[in-house]
């Protein structure tokens, strides 16, 4: 072990302490003796410990607050807890946790991690970039909190969603921590609670948005590019209106990619992929109908466009014909003039329906999509209604936190009798209906942006288009087996996440090798690099 920093110092920095693990010669190396306990402890009796004391606390807020205080003292240990117990801690860390940590992130605030940066500090991004003690950043998760998960405008309490992403691309794909970065851009918040709130850290004042903005996001992406050649950059919940632009803007130009437009988009396709197994039948004869209009519906409606075309041969455009979407003031249309740019695209001829269940009875779909964030819209009618028409109804409620479920997994069961494809944005226990047991699995895209991540930076892609995401899908769905499907599980289980990051991987880095996207030669075992580039805990 090799560390310019000894004593208290080394106990204080989360990347070199090591606590009781620290051995006898280490100690005296460092100048520890006698700032710790005398007995020499193992990664794994400590792992233990610390899992022992988590498990005492009763509430998920506070088992959050637990883990990030391990994160920001110890992130070895931190990981290993958190892959000894991945199935169990990821709706800890992530969601639906992770959205209560966010609308309290100011108020049990401890420690910063991660780079804030704010409208204030325009004209100075590089510079500030250029202080940070990492040379070697190879993902970055940024977000400006207008559109954290469900819940809305959070300011610079979005926080939590970078770090928890970016945690995620550690534990489930081996991103080695110290090469992550976690970002929010803070331009203000139009969230009246925190603008009132005293111990609200962000800007007090409402967003800035315009020239002025878009200035500001194109000075950091500029500036990660020349700190960062080949780093990954991740948009994560921003507002619809800018999440589209910004990802049309530079997609083309850097290594970037939008997860709630994108990785939602590769998750849900997986889902159509293994209900098609189950059903026998193709992807160009389903008529998918989205309860929601913004960045997840038409990131999925594009993406499964593009799976239809490629299972078919059609047209981009012939493959969004199969697919639907409906808004707050109804069905989208082609007679609509109230429409943006990314849902003309899905503005088919069709006649007007001003409520889901109009529109359903109308289109008659063979599946429906929920991600517009409105709890238990999927009701005994419309589930009901779903069941009527098809043999295998497709239910996705795909909108986290849990609060925002479009329906649960006991409600997608019941009220089809057992005859639902089912998946869902937030975890479900197993329900069982008439004797039989179903295992709901969640849609998470937990099961690609890692390997996603891992794969992009390991081949240093250029960019990253839409035929990786595809990649990912297919490779995900190969890995759901018969017995998930015998169990209504639609994905693998969360617990090989390891196994399944490093499949899903191999097969997008084997893509941006085919279409000339890596940067240099491939190698002779590509699988056994981007094994062997996956960090695992240890001293």
């Amino acid at each position: 072990m090799t560390c310019s920093c000894y004593g208290h110092k080394m106990l204080r920095d989360p990347l070199t302490n090591r606590g009781t693990a620290f051995t006898e010669e280490e100690r005296r190396a460092s100048k520890l003796r006698g700032l710790l306990p005398a007995r020499v402890e193992t990664l794994q009796e400590q792992a233990d410990r610390a899992y022992k004391l988590l498990s005492s606390f009763p509430l998920p807020l506070q088992r959050y607050v637990f883990l990030d205080s391990l994160h920001n003292t110890n992130e070895t240990l931190f990981f290993k807890v958190v892959m000894d117990h991945i199935e169990e801690l990821m709706p800890i860390i992530y969601t639906p946790t992770v959205g209560e940590a966010c609308q309290h992130f100011s108020h049990i605030f401890m420690q910063s991690r991660g780079l804030f940066l704010s409208i204030k500090d325009k004209g100075n991004i590089q510079s500030i970039l250029n202080d940070l003690d990492q040379d070697d950043v190879e993902v970055i998760v940024v977000t400006d909190g207008q559109r954290i998960l469900g819940l809305g405008d959070q300011g610079v309490n979005g926080m939590g969603i970078p770090i928890g992403k970016l945690a995620l691309y550690t534990a489930c794909a081996g991103v080695a921590p110290e090469k992550t970065l976690p970002v929010t851009i803070d331009v203000g918040t139009n969230n009246p609670e925190y603008l009132l709130d005293p111990l609200y850290l962000g800007l007090r004042q409402e967003r800035v948005s315009g020239p002025c903005y878009d200035e500001l996001i194109d000075e950091f992406m500029v500036a990660v590019r020349k700190r960062w050649p080949n780093a990954l950059i991740q948009f994560e919940d921003f507002g619809n209106a800018n999440a589209f632009r910004l990802l049309n803007r530079w997609k083309d130009k850097t290594l970037c990619f939008n997860d709630d437009i994108q990785g939602t988009a590769c998750v849900a396709v997986t889902g159509f992929y293994s209900a098609m197994r189950v059903t026998g039948a193709r992807l160009a004869d389903q008529r998918v109908l989205f309860l929601g209009a913004g960045e997840a519906a038409t990131g999925i409606a594009n993406l499964l466009a593009e799976a239809i075309a490629e299972e078919t041969g059609c047209t981009i455009e012939e493959g969004r014909k199969r697919c639907y979407l409906f808004d707050s003031k109804g069905l989208v249309i082609a007679a609509r003039t109230d429409l943006s740019a990314h849902k003309r695209e899905f503005a088919h001829e069709a006649e007007p329906a001003t409520s889901f269940l109009q529109a359903i009875q109308q289109l008659r779909p063979t599946a429906i999509v929920g991600v517009a964030a409105q709890r238990n819209a999927f009701d005994s009618m419309i589930i009901g209604e779903m069941s009527a028409i098809n043999e295998r109804p497709i239910i996705f409620a795909l909108s986290n936190p849990t609060s925002k479920a479009e329906c649960t997994a006991e409600m997608a069961y019941k009220f089809s009798e057992g005859r639902a494809l089912f998946a869902s944005g937030s975890p479900f226990d197993p329900v069982t209906v008439d004797g039989k047991v179903f295992i709901p699995r969640q849609g998470n895209n937990s099961y690609v942006f890692p390997a996603l991540g891992r794969a992009a930076t390991t081949v240093k892609a250029k960019t990253m288009p839409s035929g990786m995401f595809l990649a990912a899908s297919r490779e995900l769905a190969c890995l759901v087996s018969e017995d998930d499907l015998a169990h209504g599980s639609l994905y693998p289980a969360l617990s090989d996440i390891r196994n399944i990051s490093e499949k899903v991987a191999v097969a997008v880095a084997q893509y941006a090798y085919d279409h000339k996207l890596a940067q240099g030669e491939k190698p002779a075992d590509l699988a056994k690099v981007i094994k062997d580039s996956m960090y695992m805990p240890h001293y």
